[in-house]
Parts: C-alpha cells; sequence; structure tokens
C-alpha cells in the first residue's frame, strides 16, 4: 500500500492549533462561570457592606496575581473576563492606592516583573483631577534618582517622601483591544512632558468592579497597535 505524505495522517500542527483553540475554550468558559457567580456575591454584598465588598474584590484581583504564577492561561483569562465585566468608574477622584496584580508578556517576563516588584515597588498609586478630566501618578521618594538614568530630563514634583510624576487625561470611550466595552481611559500621549520613550506608549484602561475597587490593564503600543502587558488595580474610597 502506497502512502502519500499528508494525506490520511493528521497534520500536527493543525492537531496542536486545534488542541490551543479548545483549551481556549474551555479557559473561557469556565472563566465566565467563575466571574459570574463570585461578581453577584459581590454586588449583593456592596449593598449592605461596601468595605467588605471592597476588601473581597481587591483580595480577588491579588488571588488571581498569584493564580497566574501556576495557571497562568485560567488565571489570565478570568482576570479578562472579571475586566469585561466592570463599568468605567463616572467619579473616581482623588487619591487611590495602587496595587500590582500582574505582568501578562511572557511568563518569564511574569516572573520576572513579579519577583522585582516584590523587592521594590515604587508606584504607590494614582491621584485623579475629575474636574479636568486628568490626573498624575504617585510614587515613592526613591523612585527620583533611579528615574534620571532613564529620563534625565524628566522632573518629578514633590517632596521627599511622595512625588508624582506622568500625568494624564482621563475620558470614558471603547476599549482599544475590545470595542464593545466601555472603559476610563488613562492616555499619557497627549501630555509634552510626559517622556516619549516608553511612557507616551502607554494607555491605561480602568473599570469599576464594586464601589471604591477598581480592575485596570496596562497597554503598549507597538506597530499601531495596543497588547495588554499588565493588570493593576485602584483602591478609592467606596
Amino acid at each position: 500500500m502506497t502512502t502519500i505524505d499528508g494525506v490520511g495522517s493528521p497534520n500536527p500542527d493543525v492537531t496542536d492549533s486545534r488542541a490551543e483553540r479548545s483549551a481556549a475554550g474551555a479557559n473561557a468558559r469556565a472563566a465566565y462561570d467563575a466571574v459570574a457567580a463570585r461578581l453577584s456575591r459581590l454586588l449583593k454584598l456592596s449593598s449592605s457592606d461596601p468595605d467588605a465588598a471592597q476588601q473581597d474584590a481587591l483580595a480577588w484581583f491579588l488571588e488571581l496575581g498569584h493564580r497566574q504564577r501556576r495557571d497562568r492561561s485560567a488565571a489570565l483569562a478570568e482576570l479578562a473576563e472579571l475586566f469585561r465585566a466592570g463599568q468605567p468608574p463616572r467619579a473616581i477622584d482623588g487619591q487611590t492606592d495602587g496595587l500590582v496584580v500582574g505582568s501578562t508578556i511572557h511568563p518569564l517576563v511574569d516572573r520576572l516583573v513579579a519577583a522585582a516588584t516584590t523587592l521594590w515597588m515604587p508606584w504607590v498609586g494614582k491621584h485623579f483631577e475629575a474636574a479636568n478630566a486628568c490626573g498624575s501618578n504617585t510614587l515613592t521618594g526613591g523612585a527620583r534618582w533611579p528615574s534620571k538614568v532613564v529620563w534625565p530630563r524628566y522632573h518629578m514634583r514633590g517632596g521627599p517622601d511622595r512625588v508624582s510624576a506622568f500625568d494624564f487625561e482621563t475620558r470614558v470611550e471603547p476599549s482599544a483591544v475590545d470595542e464593545d466595552h466601555e472603559v476610563l481611559v488613562i492616555d499619557y500621549a497627549p501630555v509634552r512632558e510626559n517622556p516619549r520613550l516608553g511612557i507616551r506608549a502607554i494607555r491605561d484602561e480602568l473599570v469599576e468592579i464594586v464601589p471604591g475597587a477598581h480592575l485596570g490593564t496596562m497597554l503598549l503600543r507597538h506597530r499601531g497597535r495596543y497588547h495588554v502587558a499588565a493588570y493593576f488595580a485602584l483602591r478609592s474610597q467606596p
């Protein structure tokens, strides 16, 4: 019996691609179910105990960040579904506390970022000026001198303990990676004082999960398209 290459036997590339799509679909369905059930409980709790709901939501974000280290695809699928379930915060104002949830670039990069931010994390949150649709990032005073190495002409503002840097403009519009989902855009590109290297290529997007607990994505622009590079969280007054 004669055999012809590629006929009558499965193409391994096609088989692998189908397996990947099947796994991605299973993760997406599991993420949807997990988020729908847990978020429903959180929203009910927020009506009677907003402080407890806020703490539970923030703990959920960090839990997914930790889970990403052992089950990356499932954790990222749940983070994406949770972000999609959020609404743009319309009244976020003043100082917020920031939490790094995790990088989404590559498993190796993600682990390096997690290790680095455990040792030193100068970013402590964002300050919003709702009336002027703008704001800035809040960093520890120790970030001032390392920043001079990367951006020697950029000047941070503030005292020895806290500094303000990397100003942004805000607006509500569809997400750059999901046009059916409205988000609060935190845009660094329009601010001319921001460093062209790195900072102006960033676009943050923010949603509120429950009052006072916000989930954000940091998007990086590459070759004209935005890609999710990290998740972060902000805590404000519920």
